[in-house]
């Protein structure tokens, strides 16, 4: 029966009571779809077919108590197959699984399970068993549950320690981006203040070149007016020196002409001429002017000085 036959046809004619069969029917795909409007299908059997695979949307078929998966091709089965919760019975012999999903901790009805002639890791396959009877596969069923109850467990605890760290390494990394933010505040805040403390200098600088120019200036004018009234006062005096000078010359050559005069007039041929009878007259009158002053200290000078001079 091919897969296509089986799409097409009614599972429902296949149905006996709740078992439906549809072994060796060559399928490579659960019609999943077909199989979800039998809920009364709570046995099936899909053994002997060709499936690689297991949809995911075949966990939804949670009325299923028992299941027959043997002699296919499951490399490995959805992670969503621990929703089967009402599975009791579960045959996955001889195909290709290494290891089951974490979700088959859930199964906590499964009372039967056969693992056998499958590539299992080593610690499963340790854990499995032989299942060659009854009993064997019971208790094939609990030590799996238990082991990969551990197994989840281990999952879980590396899966929130991988979430811890996830955390911590996220809160790491806001520290360190708030870390960031704050330092480029900081840089932010200190090149502001620069700026600030530069325009300040800077206005500073133009307050007191400006107080400088206008001192100047003010400087400026009162020199000018100072000037202004300095100027006169400096000329006059430089008048009045000038005028001073003049009349010392002046005094100074009437000096000189009379000197001169009289040292002609006395000592020249021109003595007894009558120009220089005035000239003669004034030098007759300070010689005897010198010989009365001459006469006199001799005549006030005491007795014994006399004698000593003698």
């Amino acid at each position: 029966m091919s897969r296509n036959t089986v799409k097409a046809g009614n599972l429902r004619d296949k149905l006996d009571g709740n078992e439906l069969d549809l072994s060796l029917s060559d399928l490579n795909e659960i019609p999943v779809r077909e199989l979800a409007a039998l809920p009364k299908a709570t046995v099936l059997d899909l053994s002997c077919n060709k499936f690689i695979t297991l949809p995911g949307e075949f966990c939804s078929l949670t009325h299923i108590v028992r299941l027959d998966l043997s002699k296919n091709q499951l490399k490995h089965l959805p992670s969503e197959f621990g929703r089967l919760v009402n599975l009791q019975h579960l045959d996955l012999f001889q195909n290709q699984l290494t290891m089951l999903p974490d979700s088959f901790a859930h199964l906590k009805n499964l009372k039967w399970l056969d693992l056998k002639d499958n590539p299992l890791n080593l610690d499963l396959a340790k854990v499995a068993g032989d299942c060659l009877d009854e009993k064997q596969c019971k208790e094939c069923a609990q030590a799996v549950l238990l082991f990969m109850k551990v197994i989840q467990s281990e999952h879980d605890q590396e899966m929130q320690r991988k979430l811890m760290e996830e955390r911590a390494q996220k809160q790491k990394r806001e520290v360190e981006q708030r870390k960031k933010e704050e330092r480029e505040r900081e840089l932010r805040r200190r090149e502001k203040a620069k700026q600030k403390e530069r325009k300040r200098k800077d206005y500073n600088a133009l307050q007191a070149a400006q107080r400088q120019v206008a001192k100047n200036s003010e400087s400026e004018k009162k020199f000018e007016n100072h000037n202004a009234s300095v100027l006169p006062a400096k000329k006059q005096k430089q008048q009045r020196t000038s005028w001073k000078g003049i009349l010392g010359w002046f005094l100074l050559f009437m000096f000189i002409t009379a000197i001169g005069s009289v040292v002609v007039c006395r000592w020249t041929h021109l003595q007894k001429h009558s120009i220089c009878d005035s000239p003669n007259a004034v030098s007759e009158e300070i010689m005897n002017a010198l010989h009365s002053y001459q006469i006199l200290e001799r005549v006030l000078q005491p007795p014994g000085s006399q004698q000593q001079s003698q």
